[in-house]
């Protein structure tokens, strides 16, 4: 907000902070208010008392709201007509068996899991996590056991890969920071990634999973399931589908290296044309068109038919998007607010080796604003001149970026959006997400940065 200097100090922003998740908490768990309406009552609330400017506080919700829905509901949206067509076809049952018979019953959250860190190279994981969901649904189905045993190995692996691993925007963004080369970020990315999917999604993943059993449910059914015409599409036919988007953003990513590294011109008319088809929302927009004409039409189903199943996938995630997007808000108002700023600055000078003081500012940043991209950007700006004055060879960088990646995962809770898309999507309430997807995330984060400690030791 133009104008707007935040005049309270440090311990104040972080009480009303801290004041507004207790709030919140008590709305939804202890008095059952619906958590949209409970996330923009508090959002608005959380507004007044830390004194943005009445005038603005609409502008400020609706500007946050209005960010996160633009990065969320196009991918859920679009991810959820994949997956509707995947499950009304039959594919996601044809893959699934595959996967099973492959695997063994025994090995199924493994496969899954394998398979999600593959698609999690270049997908960001909201979109990774929707067009995977009918796949794992299928299978928590036909095995049991609930779905968190197959649904966790998955969420980890989007969630490790998103945050550890170029080309998401967060590592990238803090590498050209703190001048980490990307090529040497990415190997060490992925030996830390890949140990912390183990226990993190695997380890951890069965062992809440036997203990909270969750239903299936039916979110991305649309409805009660409908005969598909003929005989479900081949498993193949199903991995081209799932890889078609991946490969787009894959293509993506590879044009914007080229154009950074001077092989192509970054001006030329095609680039801009090929880098627009492999942006994430477009990429899936030509895989939800592709599936719509292999799976049906060609098939023998009619426009009207897809049309019909394509409309059905949408009622079910329009509350996840809306309570996605007030979590987005409230994260907003509290960056707004200028609680990150304040709580960054008093961190800021607190004469500790800069290696754990960077993962503790990022912690702290996430704790406060909710957004993971946001505490790891901000506290590798704040930590930039001491990164600089350092000296630190490649190893040494791509271990420090990931020890701020690390910060920024930290105890996912309610001002982050990525807790509302998880929780709601795997039909959990906020208890139970907080014991499942807070715990898991914050492992995560405690395994990256112990682990991203020993390689910057040991370099």
């Amino acid at each position: 907000m133009e104008g707007f200097e935040q005049t309270l100090g440090a311990g104040t922003l972080l009480s009303i902070a801290a004041g507004a998740i207790a709030l919140l908490l008590v709305l939804i768990i202890r008095f059952n208010i619906h958590a949209f309406i409970a996330l923009v009552l508090v959002s608005l609330l959380t507004a007044l008392v830390a004194g943005i400017p009445t005038a603005a506080i609409v502008q400020t919700l609706t500007a946050a709201f209005g960010s996160t829905l633009g990065g969320v509901a196009l991918l859920v949206a679009l991810g959820a007509m994949l997956g509707r067509l995947l499950e009304i076809s039959g594919g996601a049952e044809s893959l699934a068996n595959a996967l099973v018979a492959k695997f063994g019953e025994k090995r199924a959250p493994l496969a899954l899991g394998i398979a999600s860190l593959i698609f999690g190279f270049p997908i960001f994981f909201d979109a990774g996590l929707v067009v995977m969901l009918p796949v794992v649904f299928t299978i928590a189905r036909r095995l049991g056991g609930g779905l968190l045993l197959y649904g966790m190995p998955v969420a980890a692996a989007f969630s490790v890969m998103h945050v550890f691993v170029p080309p998401h925007p967060g590592p990238v963004a803090a590498s050209e920071l703190l001048g980490a080369d990307v090529g040497m970020l990415i190997v060490v990315g992925l030996l830390v990634a890949v140990p912390i999917w183990i226990v993190a999604g695997q380890i951890f993943g069965q062992w809440i999973g036997r203990r909270i059993v969750l239903p299936v449910p039916d979110i991305l059914s649309g409805g009660p399931r409908e005969d598909s015409a003929g005989p479900a599409p081949k498993p193949s036919t199903v991995i081209l589908l799932l890889l078609l988007p991946l490969l787009l953003i894959f293509l993506n990513t590879g044009l914007d290296y080229a154009r950074a590294a001077g092989w192509v011109d970054g001006e030329a008319a095609w680039f801009a044309l090929a880098r627009t088809i492999g942006a994430t929302p477009v990429a899936l927009l030509i895989s939800v068109l592709v599936a719509a004409y292999v799976i049906g039409i060609r098939r023998g189903q009619d426009g009207k038919k897809i049309e019909g199943i394509l409309d059905s996938a949408l009622g079910p995630v329009c509350s996840i998007i809306l309570i996605t997007g007030a979590g987005g808000m409230f994260g907003g108002v509290l960056r707004a607010s200028g609680i990150g700023d304040a709580l960054a600055s008093a961190l800021d000078g607190i004469g500790m080796p800069l290696f754990v003081a960077g993962f503790i500012i990022s912690t702290a940043l996430r704790i406060a604003q909710g957004s993971a991209t946001v505490a790891l950007i901000t506290s590798a700006g704040l930590v930039q001149p001491a990164v600089a004055a350092a000296g630190y060879g490649n190893v040494e960088l791509a271990a420090f970026v990931l020890s701020l990646a690390a910060g920024s995962v930290m105890l996912s809770h309610v001002n982050d959006s990525g807790f509302w898309l998880v929780g709601r999507f795997f039909g959990m309430d906020v208890k139970t997400t907080l014991k499942t997807w807070t715990v898991m995330q914050t492992i995560v984060g405690l395994m990256g940065f112990a682990i991203a400690g020993l390689i910057f030791w040991i370099a």
